[in-house]
């Protein structure tokens, strides 16, 4: 595994980190490596099927149509 070091931190950002790597139960070296995977590796592609159930509290308390019609009534 490969080391990187970081000269010339400004102490407010160093500081920031701690305070997230903290936030997120992590060490500081773990919480920089989550950042850079997150902007460097590629998105994983996602699923339809993780859209399943989403938005139910809109129309869980009547009928599924009559939800649809009143979104429908907001597209003229």
């Amino acid at each position: 595994m490969a080391t990187l070091n970081i000269k010339g931190l400004p102490e407010r950002l160093y500081k920031k980190l701690r305070a997230r790597a903290k936030r997120n139960h992590r060490s500081i070296a773990q919480e920089v490596t989550q950042i850079l995977s997150g902007a460097l590796e590629e998105p994983q592609p996602r699923s339809i099927l993780e859209l399943q159930g989403l938005g139910k509290e809109l129309w869980s308390h009547r009928p599924a149509t009559e939800h649809v019609d009143e979104e429908r009534r907001t597209w003229d």
